[in-house]
């Protein structure tokens, strides 16, 4: 009896207690979203990139592709020196010859990121030791071919050496590929975004045109990627397609299921990758016998988002209503 006269009231309290807690309810789903479409302006030459949101169905950005040579990694950790893909830029390691001096580019060795944006796969590798809490040049000097504009005019050639990466500042300095003045360029990590960006011509100036990285999905743009010929043997090609979000974007590509048909559950069997060129530029192709881009129709896209949201989202043009090419237009659901 006097173990009961315990348990009881403790019973009551327990009963109190959970009088106090809402029953668990499940979340609905969010509703399904409605059919958009949209057209993106790159312009005939390709001279715009254009930053877009999906959920929003908005153009975040846009900026000039020439804006940039450069881009400096922002991450706590990061140090890499991505190169400007979209003007074909290249570079070449020259080792540790005299910065300032001639440079000669017969016969040096050029090399392109690829286009998968794996940190691994860049041109402009490890260019520094580490020192204490600092990172210290390799002292090699660089040879920049700063690439081709909208009209196929060559931007000209720099030679550049990275000294440090000090308290979140990239420092270091250019000169013309023949040697000449040398200018100094200090770049600053941004917090919240991937990649800020430095633009060698003129006097040199820093370029923030990457949005935030919550801020956007895709990215329309050229951009560089690597082809092969029939004996395996790799060449750099600029090409026309959209690069994703490299922090928290994911594809998945399908050609077999009908674009009515793919739901959230078929959505979720698939195998996503986050490959910056996941969704690249094969959504269409050149067609010699009319002279003009046609779409594949069969091949859609399913987005996953850094929100969690899925989107379906197919190619259905690339001409605008005035038949000038570089107008892609997309029509896309969130799931």
């Amino acid at each position: 009896m006097t173990r009961f006269r315990i348990l009881l009231p403790f019973a009551g309290i327990l009963l109190l207690l959970n009088s106090c807690f809402k029953e668990d309810t499940m979340l609905p789903k969010p509703p399904r979203g409605n059919v958009k479409t949209d057209t993106i302006g790159m312009t005939d030459n390709y001279k715009y990139q254009v930053w877009f949101r999906l959920d929003s169905g908005l153009v975040v950005s846009t900026n000039v592709k020439t804006l940039t040579d450069l881009g400096f990694e922002c991450g706590p950790q990061g140090w890499h020196v991505i190169l400007n893909t979209s003007d074909f830029v290249r570079v070449a390691d020259l080792g540790t010859v005299p910065f300032g001096a001639a440079c000669d580019s017969t016969g040096v060795h050029w090399q392109f990121d690829k286009s998968d944006g794996n940190p691994d796969s860049i041109a402009i590798g490890r260019w520094f030791s580490v020192a204490g809490t600092d990172t210290v040049s390799n002292n090699h000097v660089y040879l920049l071919d700063r690439g081709l504009d909208e009209l196929g005019n060559p931007l000209g050639l720099y030679q550049i050496i990275f000294d440090s990466l000090k308290n979140g500042n990239y420092y270091f300095r250019y000169s013309g590929w023949k040697g000449g003045a040398v200018k100094t360029g200090k770049v600053s990590k941004e917090p919240g975004i991937s990649y800020i960006y430095f633009n060698l011509g003129g006097e040199g100036s820093v370029q923030q045109i990457e949005p935030p990285m919550t801020d956007f999905d895709l990215l329309f743009t050229q951009y560089t990627t690597l082809l092969f010929t029939a004996q395996g043997g790799a060449y750099p090609y600029l090409v026309t397609g959209v690069l994703i979000n490299r922090s928290g974007v994911v594809v998945a590509t399908d050609s077999l299921t009908p674009f009515s048909e793919l739901t959230l559950d078929v959505a979720k069997q698939f195998t996503y990758s986050s490959n910056l060129d996941a969704i690249g530029y094969l959504w269409k192709f050149y067609n010699f016998d009319n002279g003009n881009y046609t779409i594949r129709e069969k091949i859609h896209y399913v987005i996953h988002d850094p929100r969690g949201f899925y989107y379906k989202l197919r190619f259905i043009g690339f001409y605008n209503n005035k038949g000038a090419k570089g107008y892609p237009v997309i029509e896309y659901q969130r799931l």
